[in-house]
Protein backbone atom coordinates (compact mmCIF):
# COMPACT_ATOMS: atom_id res chain seq x y z
CA UNK A 1 0.00 0.00 0.00
CA UNK A 2 1.29 3.59 -1.22
CA UNK A 3 2.60 5.66 1.93
CA UNK A 4 0.59 8.44 2.37
CA UNK A 5 2.08 12.38 2.00
CA UNK A 6 0.55 15.56 3.16
CA UNK A 7 2.16 18.68 1.88
CA UNK A 8 1.20 21.69 3.52
CA UNK A 9 2.15 24.68 1.64
CA UNK A 10 1.55 27.90 0.47
CA UNK A 11 4.17 28.14 -2.40
CA UNK A 12 1.96 26.42 -5.44
CA UNK A 13 5.02 25.72 -7.54
CA UNK A 14 6.66 24.37 -4.76
CA UNK A 15 4.08 22.21 -3.60
CA UNK A 16 3.63 21.13 -7.32
CA UNK A 17 7.19 20.19 -8.42
CA UNK A 18 7.35 18.09 -4.75
CA UNK A 19 3.98 16.73 -5.73
CA UNK A 20 4.75 15.27 -8.95
CA UNK A 21 8.35 14.32 -7.43
CA UNK A 22 6.76 12.26 -4.65
CA UNK A 23 3.69 11.03 -7.15
CA UNK A 24 6.25 9.25 -9.32
CA UNK A 25 8.17 7.29 -6.55
CA UNK A 26 4.68 6.10 -5.62
CA UNK A 27 3.55 8.02 -2.31
CA UNK A 28 -0.44 8.92 -2.39
CA UNK A 29 0.40 12.97 -2.34
CA UNK A 30 -2.40 15.35 -0.73
CA UNK A 31 -1.57 18.83 -1.03
CA UNK A 32 -2.61 21.90 1.54
CA UNK A 33 -2.58 25.47 0.20
CA UNK A 34 -2.95 26.70 3.95
CA UNK A 35 -2.46 25.49 7.68
CA UNK A 36 -6.41 25.67 7.67
CA UNK A 37 -6.56 23.14 5.26
CA UNK A 38 -4.09 21.36 6.59
CA UNK A 39 -5.41 20.92 10.09
CA UNK A 40 -9.03 19.73 8.01
CA UNK A 41 -7.11 16.59 6.30
CA UNK A 42 -4.87 16.02 9.20
CA UNK A 43 -8.05 15.21 11.24
CA UNK A 44 -9.78 13.70 8.91
CA UNK A 45 -7.33 11.26 7.20
CA UNK A 46 -4.20 9.41 8.14
CA UNK A 47 -0.77 10.07 6.71
CA UNK A 48 2.78 8.66 7.41
CA UNK A 49 4.58 11.82 7.24
CA UNK A 50 3.96 15.50 6.81
CA UNK A 51 5.74 18.30 5.21
CA UNK A 52 4.73 21.38 7.02
CA UNK A 53 5.90 24.86 5.90
CA UNK A 54 5.76 27.31 9.17
CA UNK A 55 4.34 30.45 7.22
CA UNK A 56 0.89 29.72 6.05
CA UNK A 57 -2.28 31.81 5.96
CA UNK A 58 -5.42 30.85 8.00
CA UNK A 59 -3.03 29.24 10.40
CA UNK A 60 0.40 28.93 10.37
CA UNK A 61 2.38 25.66 10.83
CA UNK A 62 3.14 26.31 14.69
CA UNK A 63 -0.38 26.47 15.12
CA UNK A 64 -0.75 22.84 12.86
CA UNK A 65 1.31 21.18 15.78
CA UNK A 66 -0.12 22.77 18.36
CA UNK A 67 -3.04 21.10 17.16
CA UNK A 68 -1.25 17.91 17.14
CA UNK A 69 -3.39 15.76 19.96
CA UNK A 70 -7.11 16.29 17.69
CA UNK A 71 -4.67 14.52 14.19
CA UNK A 72 -6.56 11.35 12.96
CA UNK A 73 -2.75 9.89 13.33
CA UNK A 74 0.85 10.51 14.54
CA UNK A 75 3.03 11.00 11.48
CA UNK A 76 6.26 11.63 10.84
CA UNK A 77 6.71 15.71 10.56
CA UNK A 78 9.33 17.68 8.56
CA UNK A 79 8.76 21.66 8.66
CA UNK A 80 9.98 23.07 5.71
CA UNK A 81 10.48 26.67 5.87
CA UNK A 82 12.35 29.47 5.24
CA UNK A 83 12.35 30.77 8.91
CA UNK A 84 15.82 29.49 10.31
CA UNK A 85 16.75 31.19 13.51
CA UNK A 86 17.31 29.17 16.09
CA UNK A 87 14.46 29.72 18.40
CA UNK A 88 11.85 29.07 15.62
CA UNK A 89 13.50 25.71 14.90
CA UNK A 90 13.24 25.01 18.37
CA UNK A 91 10.03 26.03 18.88
CA UNK A 92 8.87 23.35 15.93
CA UNK A 93 10.80 20.86 17.02
CA UNK A 94 9.24 21.20 20.77
CA UNK A 95 6.15 21.19 19.06
CA UNK A 96 6.92 17.50 17.87
CA UNK A 97 8.54 18.04 14.79
CA UNK A 98 11.01 15.54 13.94
CA UNK A 99 12.96 17.47 11.33
CA UNK A 100 13.87 21.31 10.42
CA UNK A 101 14.68 21.88 6.96
CA UNK A 102 15.23 25.33 5.61
CA UNK A 103 14.40 26.16 2.10
CA UNK A 104 17.03 27.83 0.72
CA UNK A 105 19.68 25.21 2.25
CA UNK A 106 17.86 22.44 1.25
CA UNK A 107 17.28 21.19 -2.58
CA UNK A 108 14.07 19.77 -4.10
CA UNK A 109 15.90 16.59 -4.63
CA UNK A 110 17.42 16.54 -1.11
CA UNK A 111 13.94 16.91 0.12
CA UNK A 112 12.14 14.41 -1.90
CA UNK A 113 15.40 11.90 -0.85
CA UNK A 114 15.25 12.43 3.13
CA UNK A 115 11.42 11.71 2.61
CA UNK A 116 11.97 8.54 0.60
CA UNK A 117 14.62 7.13 2.49
CA UNK A 118 12.49 7.80 6.18
CA UNK A 119 9.14 6.85 4.23
CA UNK A 120 11.01 3.28 2.64
CA UNK A 121 12.20 2.20 6.81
Amino acid sequence: MAKKILIAEDETTLSKALQLKLSNLGFEVTVANDGAEALDNLKTKSFDLVLLDLMMPKVDGFGVLTEKKSWKNKPIVFINSNLSQKIDIDKALELGADDFLVKSDISLKDIVDKINSKLSK
